[in-house]
């Protein structure tokens, strides 16, 4: 299988997740630098790195969005080729226009690095289907800007199109987010994009290993 990760500067997951994802699917994938103008052939999903692209000024997400490789990206999710964004990987496909919404500053306006307790609201997408709806799991987070905000209508939207995929768990919130959103995808289901990072907790050095359900789900998108 054919993934490839996207580096941006100031990206600092691109390592875990190239990692992680090469211990899941037993391909090591392709690193393609921001400034490319096109996939490697046969790339069949991409995903986005946590990190602090360009050191998260003017917005978070908001210059690696505008990258050369990113034209790339939206032109293929469009067409349905399965993409991940984790962390600063989802402020990016959201500031990108692949997912609806908004990532604010977490509403204590500290960064918070912790683990919290998710919950599977939707297995629709073939990244979650390895979980089943009102699994509950732990998982990390790292984040500055991760209190998702979107209006009334988008967030009526977002539950009547089943597009909602994890929350965290009640009292389990670390930043604020509406909905106690955590993750969502694109109404097609191919675009995730979720604050934790799963690639902490898919190793076997690591505490667990369910994260690596996320990847799993990956391949069978891809495939």
């Amino acid at each position: 299988m054919a993934l490839a990760v996207i580096q941006f500067p100031g990206s600092n997951r691109d390592s875990d997740m190239v990692e992680a994802l090469a211990h899941v699917t037993g391909t090591k994938p392709h690193l393609v630098w921001h400034a490319e103008t096109s996939l490697p052939a046969g790339i069949e999903a991409v995903v986005l790195p946590g990190g602090f692209s360009y050191g998260d000024y003017l917005r978070c997400g908001a210059i690696a969005a505008r990258a050369p490789v990113m034209t790339e990206v939206a032109k293929r999710a469009q067409q349905g080729l399965p993409v991940i964004g984790v962390c600063n990987g989802f402020q990016i496909l959201i500031e990108a226009g692949l997912l609806p919404g908004a990532l604010m500053r977490n509403a204590n306006l500290r960064f918070v690095c912790k683990t919290v307790d998710l919950e599977v609201q939707s297995n629709r997408s073939r990244f979650l289907e390895g979980f089943d709806v009102g699994t509950r799991w732990a998982c990390p987070v790292a984040h500055g800007d991760g209190n998702y905000v979107c209006s009334a209508d988008m967030l009526a939207r977002l539950q009547d199109t089943d597009s909602i995929a994890l929350t965290y768990a009640s009292g389990s919130n670390p930043n604020g987010s509406v909905a106690n959103i955590a993750g969502i995808t694109n109404e097609a289901g191919n675009v995730l994009g979720m604050m934790p990072h799963p690639e902490n907790i898919s190793l076997p050095h690591q505490p667990t290993q369910v994260g690596a359900r996320i990847f799993e789900g990956l391949l069978h998108a891809a495939a």
